[in-house]
């Protein structure tokens, strides 16, 4: 169990996983294919497989001698996560599933189907509601733990175990979307639209490996899975020099900096990385991220009763974000085991809400998915029980 307001950034030291195909960009694949005594195109028919077809069972490989394609598997696509359980709500449409790692560390990541006309924020304060089209968003995680210690998020009280390899996040996504290839998930068949990295962990915190794992999921197969950089986030507390960093990737995924606070004094409390990077830099680094990427940032903000939620400090928000590419993602605060907060009063929720909208910020509710099965935003403990 962490000290209240520790920071840990240095995952501990524990065994590697396995190398997989998913670690290592196209032309480290085919080296590594070719390596193994195959001719290095396979790397390429293999990947096809794998991200375009979704397939895992070599037997379905049939363009490949069936000796190549079980010394590819045996040397490069080891089973990295194996499911502990999965449990469901809204329907079957939300999935949240303990996955187990090759050294016992368990993660969770949680899929959410939204059928098409699902509004933004279905029975909370958002004015108005907009459609939406179908779409299915995989909420994933970046590290068994976290070390970012935030008080009210049940994954930032359990400390941090260590960090996931890049193969190790993005095969999340690829469970997910073969799920949903073969009709496992209610509602048919269907595809992965949205990513977001609000899982376990602090992804800024575990950088090299977010950046690989992100480079699988946009790029089109035979490089990777081709989901539109569009319908990515990336969320951070606000480790700024890997914000900048992150800027200059070429890659235009949605930043999320989860404020929560937008003075510092508060913010201390709450995100106790605040004491290192105060909210001033923070946001300086998030517009430099708009003005590189030309990607709107989105600020979190979970909303805690008689804490944060006060219409005097939905002004002090707005003060920081008049005319800035930006949009505010309010968040209900989800109940925690042991929590002292919870959620805000509707009426205070409400009055947050009309004081953004007054001041010109954009600004919705977040839908509270998951909730009842401990999958929703700060939730997520990894338990196996």
């Amino acid at each position: 169990m962490p000290r209240p307001g520790e920071l840990v950034f240095e995952a501990p030291a524990r065994g590697r996983p396995p190398r997989h195909l998913l670690d290592l960009d196209p032309a480290a694949r085919r080296e590594a294919v070719a390596a193994l005594g195959v001719p290095a195109y396979r790397a390429d028919q293999v990947s096809r497989h794998w991200l375009g077809r979704l397939s895992n069972d070599p037997a379905e490989w049939t363009d490949l001698p069936a000796e190549q394609r079980s010394t590819i598997a045996e040397a490069l696509l080891p089973p990295l996560l194996t499911p502990v359980r999965s449990i469901d709500c809204d329907a079957g449409t939300t999935v949240k599933t303990v996955w187990r790692l090759h050294d016992g560390a368990l993660v969770e990541s949680v899929l959410m189907r939204y059928p098409a006309d699902t509004p933004v924020a279905p029975g909370l304060a958002v004015l108005p509601p907009r459609p939406r089209r179908g779409r299915v968003t995989m909420c994933i995680s970046s590290q068994a733990g976290c070390g970012m210690n935030c008080p009210f998020c049940a994954t930032g009280q359990a400390g941090l175990t260590r960090n996931l390899s890049a193969a190790e996040i993005a095969e999340q996504v690829v469970a997910g979307a073969r799920a949903l290839a073969r009709g496992e998930i209610t509602g048919g068949p269907g595809r992965v639209s949205n990513v977001v990295f609000m899982g376990m962990g602090e992804p800024l915190a575990n950088y090299s490996a977010v950046v690989s794992a992100l480079r699988r999921i946009v790029e089109p197969a035979p490089s990777g899975l081709g989901i539109s950089a569009r319908g990515v986030t990336v969320s951070t507390v606000g480790l700024v020099p890997r914000m900048r960093q992150l800027a200059d990737e070429g890659l235009p995924v949605t930043l999320a900096v989860s404020l929560h606070a937008p003075d510092d004094a508060l913010r201390d409390t709450l995100v106790p990385i605040n004491t290192r990077y105060k909210v001033a830099e923070v946001l300086d680094a998030a517009w430099g991220y708009a003005d590189r990427t030309h990607r709107r940032v989105s600020i979190e903000y979970a909303l805690i009763k008689d804490i944060n939620d006060q219409a005097w400090r939905a002004d002090l928000l707005a003060d920081l974000l008049v005319g800035r590419l930006v949009h505010v993602n309010l968040i209900p605060l989800n109940p925690t085991p042991g929590s002292k907060w919870t959620a805000s009063r509707p009426e205070d929720e409400r009055a947050f809400v009309r004081t953004l909208e007054r001041r010109g910020v954009p600004v919705t509710v977040r839908d509270t998915r998951g909730r009842e099965i401990d999958g929703a935003c700060g939730q997520l403990a990894a338990t196996s029980a």
